[in-house]
């Protein structure tokens, strides 16, 4: 968590040096989804997610240093420069995007567990997707058919109570999003998504009794961004005092006190746990700018998928 963090604060830094352009929406104040979800999924697993997904790759193990490089354009990013902040890929690691439209990743997650389950492979295919993604048809219709063909599939909603500027209560009629999956059929709870230990039990449990073959497992994880929605969002919709009050819960706080109190960890381990991290960051950043741009004459290249055996 404390690297997904400094990472984001990095991006922070990069954008508004203008080394990094576009959208960028960061995840401080939820890394506790992207540790706990993705610490309790195994590498076989594939994951989907939103454009919010540095923490979620960071989690998956895709290097900083290429996913900086992939926000600066770079080709020696993990989508050769060409996908930025938002469609971050790995395919080596089952790590299928960022994703840039609203529960448009909900659809492909979908397919790539109806994939395993026609191979025969016992594999979950999780889904992270915002609760504006509960809005949009793309949310029920997977839904509906991952119940009726009960698919391996974990969705996994990050309930940070806005959608981009409106607020949940503004935009569902029924704002236990947990209830609302479960009219489907599928088996749904909520989470704290603040606690990195609650989501890592949840997503655990959820995992084994899909690879059971209980079906589909829908959790809300209720969790806060910190920041606004975007780099370019004025953040006027929100009462600051809120703000404030959740960060009273901020995901890193409430696991160094509990280990605290549990572990015997102290300030001096805290702070060299800050270091090294801060100095594995800036390595990965000096090699991040070091990469070239992609050359002009290779651009139309992975338009398409080429034929097998061609080069």
């Amino acid at each position: 968590m404390v690297r997904i963090r400094q990472f984001e604060e990095r991006c922070v830094e990069l954008y508004s040096g203008g080394e990094v352009r576009g959208f960028v929406h960061l995840c401080i104040g939820e890394e506790a989804v992207s540790a706990g979800v993705l610490g309790a999924l195994g590498p076989e697993d594939a994951v989907v997610t939103t454009y919010r997904e540095h923490g979620h790759a960071l989690a998956r193990g895709i290097p900083a240093e290429s996913v900086f490089a992939e926000m600066l354009g770079r080709v020696t990013g993990c989508s050769r420069g060409r996908g930025g902040s938002m469609h971050l890929f790995d395919v080596s690691r089952r790590f299928y995007g960022g994703h840039g439209i609203v529960a448009g990743g909900l659809p492909v997650a979908a397919g790539l567990a109806l994939a395993d389950r026609m191979r025969g492979q016992e594999h979950v295919t999780c889904c992270l997707f915002g609760d504006g993604a509960l809005a949009e048809g793309e949310f029920h219709e997977t839904a509906n058919l991952a119940a009726l063909w009960d698919l391996p599939l974990l969705l996994a909603c990050e309930n940070n109570l806005y959608a981009m500027g409106t607020a949940l209560n503004r935009e569902h009629a029924q704002t236990d999003l947990a209830a609302r999956a479960a009219s489907y059929g599928l088996v749904a709870w909520g989470v704290d998504g603040m606690d990195v230990l609650a989501v890592e039990r949840a997503v655990a449990r959820a995992a084994r009794a899909i690879r059971d073959g209980a079906g589909p497992v829908f959790l809300e994880l209720r969790t806060y961004r910190f920041r606004a929605h975007s780099m370019y969002d004025p953040d006027r919709y929100r009462d600051k005092a809120e703000v404030e009050r959740w960060k009273e819960r901020d995901p890193i706080q409430v696991l160094s006190t509990r280990m605290r109190a549990e572990d015997g960890l102290d300030d001096k381990a805290i702070a060299e746990v800050e270091k090294e991290v801060s100095e594995e960051l800036d390595t990965a950043l000096d090699h991040a700018r070091q990469g070239g741009t992609e050359p002009v004459e290779d651009l139309l290249r992975f338009v398409y998928s080429p034929a097998e055996g061609s080069s």
